[in-house]
């Protein structure tokens, strides 16, 4: 079965060269143009992947990234920007998004990350026997099968990077855990623009468990991180 992938760029020339390649090296692709015309298409083609730029008409990506996970949660989403600063890195991030490519890219490299994306999906996706399992942290509870953090006062729905890097973290102890070991499992390789993506991720963790005074991400310049619970 073809990989199918949702595919959203307004800018024509641009669109027609990614639309064209995905398609030639097997990929089963829809492409549009409008950001508000894009949940239309999920009635009668749910994708394996969505890759969406960011400054669109009418929707941007940030918006309907948010209204495709409230939908399918375990929807891969990769952006695809011109936007290069930390703050729209992050914003992506936090709207869904599980990977972001600068402007410009390789098409080659966008071809990589789209199956590395699927790869995690299919490495993290939920099955039967552990759909009772959960990980008790300090005042936190954390339900892997379904990437849900219950905290002190509300539930939050992580992305798969999040529930991955929180397991594997977790799983630690109080063991140092390499940050190049987090990079190759999660992201596959340690690149520069990788290790970044990191350092968002572990922030958004941080934040996440402030309700608890005693668990603490420390980080250990050099060597990694410790995920402590007092």
């Amino acid at each position: 079965m073809k990989t199918k992938v949702l595919y959203v760029e307004d800018e024509p020339s641009l669109g027609k060269i990614v639309n064209d390649t995905l398609r030639l090296q097997g990929f089963d692709v829809v492409w549009e143009t409008d950001g508000s015309q894009v949940m239309g298409h999920f009635s009668n083609f749910t994708p394996h992947i969505c890759v969406l730029d960011i400054m669109l008409p009418n929707t941007d990506g940030y918006e309907l990234c948010e209204r495709i996970k409230e939908q399918y949660p375990l929807m891969p989403i990769i952006f695809l920007s011109a936007k290069v600063a930390t703050e729209d890195l992050v914003k992506g991030f936090e709207a869904g998004g599980t990977d972001y490519m600068r402007k410009p890219f390789s098409i080659e490299e966008l071809i990589i990350r789209i199956k590395n994306q699927l790869l995690l999906k299919q490495l993290t996706a939920p099955d039967s026997a552990s759909q009772q399992k959960k990980i008790a942290i300090g005042l936190y509870t954390y339900f892997p099968q379904r990437f849900e953090l219950q905290t002190p006062t509300a539930n939050i729905k992580l992305s798969n990077r999040e529930g991955e890097l929180l397991k594997m973290m977790a799983g630690k102890g109080s063991q140092i855990i390499e940050r190049k070991e987090l990079l190759l499992k999660i992201w596959g390789d340690d690149s520069f623009f990788n290790s970044r993506n990191l350092d968002v991720y572990i922030k958004k963790l941080r934040n996440y468990f402030s309700e608890d005074d005693n668990i603490e991400i420390q980080t250990l310049r050099g060597k990694g991180y410790l995920f402590l619970v007092r």
